[in-house]
């Protein structure tokens, strides 16, 4: 006896953030061209870091929008998961970007120690000051959904490093202005370059994780094997496996050996149990007879 429960087709997460995504992509981009301009022309690159970390937040985010619109298409035969997967591989990518990002800005911080830049220190201060306020508004846009969903997380996490990197945009700006100090400037750079980092390891571990079909990190196998056999009618649960699709939808196979004459509504419970206790909803559960589990004793 078995059963396959679950809803077909569950909307994603990160679907019911598309138009605050779509928000964030424009603001951003407006404030991306703003800032490469103000960069080039005040010799800046601490803001011509900032502007390609904009970059990689411009492209994160259209990246988590595009994978959000395929992600919504109705699963197939082929496909019986939909295409689910997207909205993880779009999260590596934004990972992988901003490696690339941190590369690009650390090579250009080294060589302007060795041959610095003569900044102009107020037009670098006001763009700054736009770019911060253009960050802040992706962040409150995007803040809510960063919890529940890894795409949305990501797109986030992108937004906030930018805000700081704007911030140590501003206080090199200040300190150009008021001493002169063009060491301020790819200083600055390298700590915008150095605040990617641990995001860009973050985002890369979780999707990974979630590719190579780990355990999702707040489920507890073991002790949801002790739910199981402490259900009236459980024998013994086997063959348990426990993955994640995408952010918030994680999934639940196993083989419960069951008594002879188990209860009616055993599989009800036990994704019940899965639901209540593990947040899992979508569980495909084999139970089998008791008898099976003393032949294979027998031959052991």
């Amino acid at each position: 006896m078995g059963a396959n429960h679950g809803p077909a087709a569950p909307a994603t997460v990160s679907g019911a953030y598309r138009r605050r995504m779509l928000l964030t992509i424009t603001v951003t981009a407006a404030v991306l061209v703003l800032q490469v301009v103000g960069g080039l022309l005040s010799g800046s690159l601490a803001l011509l870091a900032d502007s390609g970390h904009m970059l990689t937040d411009l492209s994160g985010v259209a990246l988590a929008l595009l994978a959000v619109q395929v992600a919504q298409r109705s699963p197939t035969l082929r496909r019986t998961f939909g295409h689910y997967r997207l909205e993880i591989l779009a999260a590596l990518a934004n990972a992988v970007l901003l490696v690339a990002v941190f590369a690009w800005v650390a090579y250009g911080a080294v060589r302007r120690f060795g041959e610095p830049v003569e900044v102009r220190g107020g037009l670098m201060l006001t763009v700054a000051l736009v770019g911060l306020a253009a960050n802040l508004v992706g962040v409150v846009l995007l803040r809510g959904g960063k919890d529940r969903s890894l795409n949305l997380r990501g797109a986030y996490l992108e937004v906030l490093g930018d805000a700081l990197g704007s911030v140590a945009a501003i206080a090199a700006a200040v300190t150009i202005q008021l001493t002169g100090w063009q060491y301020a400037d790819p200083i600055a750079s390298l700590l915008i370059g150095v605040m990617i980092l641990p995001r860009a390891y973050l985002l890369g571990r979780d999707a990974l994780r979630v590719l190579l079909e780990a355990t999702p990190a707040d489920v507890d196998l073991a002790e949801l094997r002790t739910h199981f056999l402490a259900e009236d009618g459980v024998r013994e649960v086997h063959d348990l496996h426990a993955w994640t699709i995408t952010s918030g939808m994680p999934v639940l196979t196993a083989h419960v050996v069951a008594d002879p004459h188990p209860p009616a509504d055993l599989l009800t419970r036990l994704r019940r149990c899965a639901a209540d206790h593990f947040g899992i909803s979508h569980a495909t559960l084999q139970t089998e007879p008791a008898r099976r589990l003393c032949d294979e004793a027998s031959h052991a």
